[in-house]
């Protein structure tokens, strides 16, 4: 059973930053992708930032040039640095892991990223 345990998040101001990060229970190498999902009250859970086994990255355009997504090999993290926050980021934030050699997609916990206006 994989796991992915999130960590990070909290209360912000507008314009700050927070770090989230996600360790699997298992080697990165594992997932042919790793990703960031949120979702917003009321609405569709959506794709933030995913980052492919091969390192290659790609950011929803509503967090593009604010958010950075990254891959620990060695701790088998992926995190994501969100600068520059605005309200509009106010959601739950979902790490993701896409199995590698099944069609099995794990999800983490859950964390709340609110920021205040």
């Amino acid at each position: 059973q994989v796991l992915l345990v999130q960590s990070g998040g909290g209360l912000v101001q507008a314009g700050g930053s927070l770090r989230l990060s996600c360790a699997a229970s298992e080697s990165v190498f594992s997932f042919k992708s790793m990703a960031w999902y949120r979702q917003a009250p009321g609405k569709q859970r959506e794709l933030a930032a995913v980052i492919t086994i091969g390192g290659d990255t790609n950011y929803a355009d509503s967090v593009k040039d604010r958010f950075t997504i990254s891959r620990d090999d060695a701790k088998n993290t992926v995190d994501l640095q969100m600068n520059s926050l605005e309200p509009e980021d106010t959601a739950v934030y979902y790490c993701n892991a896409e199995a590698r050699y099944t069609t099995q997609n794990y999800w983490g916990q859950g964390t709340q990223v609110t920021v205040s206006s």
